[in-house]
């Protein structure tokens, strides 16, 4: 599964938004079910930065944002993020795309 937060940032709060930002995805990094992930900014629009995450699925990804460290450091950086839809699927050859019911793992 893949996650992708989007976040408008200003160029006064860059520095220390980035600094965040590593710090959450470290966080995250340590928690089972991480697969890898980075840190992005836009080339066109600089004030969008991106993290982007892969999990080995939904429930490991939820179970990470469970942790008490994570909701303490990482959250509220996270609760910064554009308000949209973050998680992905992976699309492979031959497999069973998304359903329209909410899967459980």
């Amino acid at each position: 599964m893949l996650v992708v937060n989007r976040f408008r940032v200003t160029p006064a709060e860059e520095h220390r938004f980035r600094g965040e930002l590593a710090a959450a995805h470290a966080l995250l990094a340590a928690k089972p079910g991480y697969v890898d992930g980075w840190v992005g900014r836009n080339l066109d629009e600089p004030d969008l930065w991106v993290l982007t995450t892969r999990w080995d699925s939904v429930g490991a990804y939820r179970r990470a944002l469970s942790a008490y460290d994570v909701k303490l450091e990482a959250v509220p950086v996270l609760n910064r993020a554009l308000d949209e839809p973050s998680a992905y699927e992976v699309v492979e050859p031959n497999t069973v795309l998304n359903v329209h019911e909410a899967r459980v793992t």
